[in-house]
């Protein structure tokens, strides 16, 4: 079975100038990398959770913002190129990306070192304009940014 994440995608502004909040992945691997490498804020699924429940606990523990709101709209999933299944909903908010503090995780570093080493989940979020966003999201899950585009009028004003 392979792993499953879920995960929320922010939009904010308006049906016809639409930001989306990615998140850039912590730790030394995606240290110098850009383009293709962001992520909407997501997590594995605890067993027997419900999908939307663990979008929601993982977007506030990576970002330490809790969505304020009941209205998610259903984004589908899509399989990374590892295998994982990555489950996503869209939602309107608002924050300050410069004030989001990512919970951490520990990791092994320099590989086979022994020496165990903390890092955020994320180092670092932004809000996108779509090119922007389409250019900076994991090829994977681009097709989160254009199925919230398709749902735009019912998330934005």
């Amino acid at each position: 079975m392979p792993p499953v994440s879920a995960g929320l995608l922010m939009v904010r502004g308006h049906v016809h100038a639409p930001e989306f909040l990615l998140a850039h992945p912590g730790g030394p691997f995606f240290r110098s990398k850009d383009v293709g490498s962001w992520t909407i804020p997501k997590g594995l699924v605890n067993p027997g959770e419900d999908l939307l429940a663990a979008a929601r606990r993982e977007f506030e523990e990576e970002t330490s913002v809790p969505p304020t709101t009941d209205c998610f709209i259903s984004l589908g999933h899509v399989r990374q190129g590892s295998g994982k299944i990555v489950h996503a909903w869209a939602f309107a908010g608002d924050c300050d990306p410069a004030a989001i503090r990512s919970n951490t995780c520990e990791m092994e570093w320099p590989p086979r070192s022994g020496r165990l080493v903390t890092f955020p989940e994320i180092d670092r979020a932004a809000f996108y304009d779509l090119a922007t966003a389409r250019r900076k999201i994991l090829p994977a899950q681009s097709p989160f940014i254009d199925r919230a585009l398709a749902a735009i009028a019912r998330l934005l004003p």
